[in-house]
């Protein structure tokens, strides 16, 4: 069975020269003489060598990569061309790329299902063979949780950016449904067959390099002169590309969507220039990333912003959301759209909410920052001023929550605990966009706020969490 690992070459140490080919002529070596060295399989040689062109460190920036170049302005182009007309056009391209992993996925799970060895990589995922001990390492779990954001654009604007392009009274519940058991068929029990072959073919989403320097050689191993060994690799790979693309296309419009709310009068009109200009500066901020040392510069960004600086934004909306905002409140706001529910409807959304999510994420995020090790290019460490970045990048991204709240509280009016309660109270302009869809709830609120503005006390809080 194809194993997508490094491969050890064992070495002889005769007279303090290591001989690589001591077995011709039935030579042999001493055990004690015996030492086995590190060395590349040629699917990771291709990698580094030919695909990365890969320097020897993030000190060695070294040329563009002119091949990785054009891919980013071929990537940047397509992202500028189906969002030039902003969701109407996106929206058309998501139906294929959306839908088209899950076709490949489906090929795999049957392909894989016919493989010698399914059985065998069934056993060592969730079987007999399955190595436990890997849920005692914070590193496992923090890279579960982020693979979920990631996956479902928590924490990073695309749903809220997309669903606010939804009709007000969308039924978001059963969306939320059918696409979960959708993803939980397809993804798990594809995910359960598959991995015999196609060497945690998950793990191309997760591990930088991992699609380039291990997918395709599993796909290509069993038959690799063949025909359809061949265009599998080539499907699979133009699926990551679809992936890669749809995660593209709701980051830029969740740029774009924030810059045209923030100015209507000054960019509504001017959207597709706004969308190229965009596409533009992500494809100019890509550049070094195509470089020789460009895998390194996205595993830099990748290691402190993509993984705990991550959950540490998600856990401040579920607490702003569940806590400070109310959970009772935002359930009567998701009633105004979706119409009233029980209360063991929202039971187990309670849950998750006020107890299940922030713990699971706090645990998380304070384990892997205890067991947290300076992020690494496979054996290749990062210099001291390429961590020290790392750490400045991931403070910036976070200094602007308790900053912003220090200048609202600043801003805000009477004495500490005056400005304390209008910052954890909405504001008068909150409620839906449309009068139509305001109802007699949020005109009702208005003047109840208005009237007990100086009574509102700390119960207010406490009453608006269940």
């Amino acid at each position: 069975m194809f194993v997508c690992v490094s491969c050890l070459a064992v070495l002889c140490n005769i007279s303090g020269v290591l001989v690589s080919n001591w077995t011709l002529g039935n030579a042999s070596c001493p055990p004690s003489d015996q030492i086995q060295v590190q060395t590349q399989t040629p699917s990771e040689q291709y990698w580094d060598e030919s695909a990365l062109r890969r320097s020897s460190g993030m000190n060695e920036t070294g040329t563009v990569v002119w091949h990785l170049a054009l891919c980013l302005l071929l990537s940047s182009i397509i992202v500028g061309a189906a969002l030039i007309k902003g969701i109407k056009s996106s929206g058309k391209v998501v139906y294929f790329t959306a839908t088209f992993p899950y076709v490949v996925i489906l090929i795999l799970l049957i392909r894989g299902a016919t493989l010698e060895g399914a059985r065998e990589g069934i056993e060592y995922y969730i079987g007999t063979q399955s190595n436990l001990t890997k849920l005692t390492d914070a590193q496992v779990w923090k890279d579960a949780a982020t693979q979920t954001f990631y996956s479902l654009s928590i924490g990073w604007g695309g749903v809220l950016t997309l669903a606010s392009y939804n009709n007000f009274n969308n039924n978001v519940s059963k969306m939320l449904l059918s696409s979960a058991s959708l993803m939980q068929v397809l993804g798990w029990r594809s995910l359960c067959i598959c991995l015999s072959r196609f060497c945690l073919l998950h793990c191309v989403f997760v591990v930088p390099g991992f699609g380039g320097s291990c997918g395709p050689g599993a796909l290509l191993r069993p038959a690799s002169s063949s025909f359809p060994s061949l265009l599998c690799g080539r499907v699979v790979l133009f699926m990551l590309l679809t992936v890669g693309l749809d995660s593209q296309f709701a980051g830029i419009e969740v740029v774009i969507t924030c810059l045209v709310d923030a100015f209507p009068s000054l960019l509504n009109s001017k959207r597709a220039f706004l969308t190229l200009g965009i596409s533009c500066s992500v494809f100019l901020l890509g550049l070094p990333c195509v470089t020789q040392a460009g895998i390194y510069w996205v595993t830099l960004i990748d290691g402190f912003l993509g993984t705990w600086v991550l959950l540490v934004v998600g856990f401040m909306e579920v607490v702003g959301v569940s806590y400070i905002y109310g959970g009772n409140r935002f359930i009567k706001d998701i009633e105004m759209m979706i119409g009233e529910k029980s209360f063991f409807f929202w039971f187990w959304w309670r849950a998750c909410w006020f107890f299940i999510s922030p713990c699971i994420i706090l645990v998380i995020l304070v384990w892997s920052l205890v067991t947290l090790t300076p992020p690494s290019y496979g054996t290749v460490p990062y210099p001291d001023w390429a961590l020290a970045l790392g750490w400045c990048i991931a403070a910036f991204v976070l200094m602007w929550i308790p900053l912003v709240a220090l200048y609202k509280f600043i801003k805000a009016k009477g004495s500490v605990w005056e400005r304390l309660k209008s910052l954890c109270h909405p504001t008068e302009d909150w409620h839906p966009f449309l009068e139509k869809h305001r109802g007699e709830r949020y005109s009702a609120e208005k003047k109840t706020d208005k009237q007990n503005v100086d009574t509102w006390s700390i119960s207010a809080i406490s009453s608006s969490w269940l």
